[in-house]
């Protein structure tokens, strides 16, 4: 065999191979999808920095977009870009500073850089600015039990929570942390 002939054959199986790492199919060969509206794995990387982008040149050109704000906020928030959550929350909160859920996501985000006080403060004026705020108790019961061990705080955070939402989300994860601070008063701080 020719030099150039081997060299040929061996470039088409490199370049065989490469494609088919690129566009082959999953391990069982055959291709697989999700039943409609069901999700289908976390969003890639491109499109979220896409959104991102998309939504700064909003709030750029309408920076009293309190909707685009909180979206970007959100988007921040869940791809886990805390200080630019709290950034961009910020600016929602300095347009419409009594919206309960955006101090309630900020406050998340400060509980997860570890600034507890800045996200009990907002935890509670989220409850101050509506009482029926069950998510903003949950989560200030959530610092004061699991961060700050303040365990006669979280059962006040957590009773208020469970009278306004007995049977929600999270009910039944309360009662039963509520039942063991209860029952457990030689647990320290």
């Amino acid at each position: 065999m020719k030099k150039e002939t081997l060299l040929i054959v061996v470039v088409t199986l490199v370049a065989g191979f490469i494609i088919g790492l690129l566009f082959g199919q999953n391990d069982s060969g055959t291709k697989t999808s999700a039943p409609a509206g069901a999700p289908t794995g976390p969003m890639p990387t491109v499109n979220l920095q896409q959104k991102i982008a998309e939504l700064k040149t909003i709030v750029a050109k309408d920076p009293a977009n309190f909707q685009a704000w909180v979206i970007l906020g959100n988007e921040y928030f869940d791809s886990n870009q805390f200080m630019d959550a709290i950034e961009a929350y910020d600016k929602a909160l300095a347009i419409k500073p009594d919206s309960p859920n955006v101090l309630t996501d900020q406050g998340v985000m400060f509980k997860r850089l570890g600034w507890f006080d800045r996200a009990i403060a907002n935890f509670t004026k989220a409850n101050q600015v509506d009482p029926s705020h069950a998510t903003s108790m949950y989560n200030l019961g959530i610092v004061y039990r699991y961060d700050l061990q303040d365990f006669p705080k979280a059962l006040e955070a957590w009773t208020k929570f469970l009278e306004i939402s007995p049977t929600g989300p999270g009910s039944d994860r309360v009662r039963q942390d509520l039942e063991f601070l209860r029952t457990h008063p030689q647990v320290e701080k």
